[in-house]
């Protein structure tokens, strides 16, 4: 299979001689471009860099996969690191960030240390809540150097970008990141449907954001290179759709006085938990509203009687 690297072959014995020889021409032309050959301080040919490969677009149809897979960094406090994200998500075909309340942001520094990625600082989508970031996502994975009380699934970095590319052939997916100092708050793991964590020395586990990004990264590139998918999975709620589900929810377990206002409890932050583990496919999330709105349906007949 051809790759992005890979030349045309040429046949010297066949076609039109004089296009033939133009070819050969270019191709000793690129080899000066690189080499630097015979005249390198006079020839304006070694002043004319060739493109990295970096720099060009992706031919294949995995770039769908990879333009529906965001990563979203929470607070991030040093633009240096958001800089350095915009660089690694570039390198392995990524080009959606989004930004949770950044601390200093448009930085020059992160334009520094974005190096050859600022197009993605350019498009980067700066939001104000995490909600904002993922509503129109149907997985969300968020990234954790801790072991949390809400026992999500949890991904190994190649089970993630495995997980990640499967799932980005029907809807965005989104990898989120936490703070420098902190990681993501309890609340925000809540939102989450995995957590991917990094195999590190035991003794310093904790890895700088960037270098976290910049690994995941690769196992989604690796994961996109493979020639077989598995079977397309059955489409899954957004998750603005699990969002009015929730309401939903909670206003009928009111209405019955399954929760009462004076001991709330925690009941709907672990009926939360668990729907957000157990990943209701969208078929499934129409039935459970069908449910609720047919026992509102009844409690209104009641109520009329």
């Amino acid at each position: 299979m051809r790759t992005r690297f890979d030349s045309p072959s040429i046949d010297p014995t066949g076609g039109n001689g004089l296009i033939n020889a133009a070819i050969s021409v270019s191709i000793r032309l690129q080899h000066l471009n690189r080499t630097g050959g015979p005249g390198r301080a006079d020839s304006h040919l070694n002043r004319t860099r060739l493109p990295h490969p970096a720099a060009e677009p992706r031919p294949d149809a995995n770039s769908y996969m990879l333009d529906n897979i965001r990563i979203v960094l929470i607070n991030t406090f040093h633009p240096g690191n958001i800089g350095a994200a915009a660089r690694a998500m570039k390198n392995m075909g990524l080009s959606q960030l989004y930004l949770v309340q950044p601390n200093d942001y448009p930085s020059e520094e992160a334009v520094s240390r974005a190096a050859g990625a600022k197009d993605l600082l350019d498009n980067a989508q700066v939001v104000e809540t995490l909600e904002e970031a993922i509503a129109d996502c149907q997985l969300v994975i968020g990234t954790s150097a801790r072991d949390r009380t809400f026992n999500l699934p949890k991904l190994d970095a190649r089970e993630c970008g495995q997980k990640a590319v499967s799932e980005a052939r029907t809807a965005p997916v989104a990898l989120v990141f936490g703070r420098e100092t902190m990681g993501l708050h309890n609340s925000e793991i809540a939102q989450c449907n995995y957590h991917v964590y990094i195999p590190a020395n035991p003794a310093y586990p904790v890895l700088n954001v960037a270098q976290a990004i910049q690994l995941l990264c690769y196992e989604i590139w690796m994961a996109a290179e493979q020639q077989s998918y598995p079977e397309q999975p059955q489409p899954y709620p957004l998750q603005k759709e699990m969002g009015l589900f929730y309401e939903h929810l909670e206003r009928v377990l009111r209405r019955t006085r399954f929760i009462i206002p004076q001991h709330e409890g925690k009941v709907l932050e672990k009926l939360r938990r668990y729907f957000n583990r157990s990943r209701p496919e969208k078929v499934e999330l129409n039935m459970l509203r069908g449910i609720l709105t047919s026992v509102e349906e009844t409690l209104d007949d009641k109520k009329d009687n």
